[in-house]
């Protein structure tokens, strides 16, 4: 059975994840490079099994039209380069009310980066997001993550400064 496709863009195909791609989510997310810029407690994936069980509980999530954590398929290769995501933030952690804000997200591998995959596949989530109706969308991103403050800056995000509002960590914020 072929994956559902989310959004297509020039060089990438956004789908649902595929038991098959369990080496490349494990292959990504076991690397330090990655997973350091990740979560609440960055910590890398511990095994194979593991990887199956993120791909289950991925797409389960992506069962509502307008969010999800999708695979981004490189289009000429069919190689998946990572992940982009579009989902609620999570409850507030400063002890604020939630306003229901939307977070855009993207993931990549070592072999992706530096060739703008992570900003056209944002820029689809972004676009995918606003079609369904989401009036904001915001990034949250680590201190020290180069690369992806500058995708914010390239998506055309204005910083809201260093927050502590999500994931229980400072993080550096932009909205749409």
């Amino acid at each position: 059975m072929d994956p559902k496709i989310v959004y297509e863009t020039d060089r990438l195909v956004v789908r649902d994840w595929v038991d098959t791609d369990g080496d490349r989510v494990f292959d990504i997310y076991r690397r330090w490079e990655v997973s350091r810029w990740l979560g609440a407690s960055p910590r890398v994936m511990a095994d194979r099994d593991a990887a199956g069980r993120t791909i289950a509980r991925w797409n389960e999530r992506n069962r509502d039209a307008t969010y999800g954590v999708w695979a981004v398929e490189e289009r000429l290769t069919g190689t998946v380069a990572g992940t982009v995501l579009l989902v609620p933030l999570p409850e507030p952690s400063d002890g604020s009310a939630s306003r229901g804000e939307v977070e855009v997200g993207w993931h990549f591998h070592p072999d992706a980066w530096g060739r703008g995959l992570a900003t056209e596949s944002a820029r689809g989530a972004i676009s995918h997001g606003f079609k369904a109706g989401v009036g904001e969308i915001y990034a949250v991103v680590r201190p020290g993550n180069v690369a992806s403050l500058a995708v914010c800056g390239r998506l055309g995000m204005r910083s809201l400064g260093r927050v502590e509002r999500w994931y229980g960590a400072s993080l550096e914020a932009f909205v749409l």
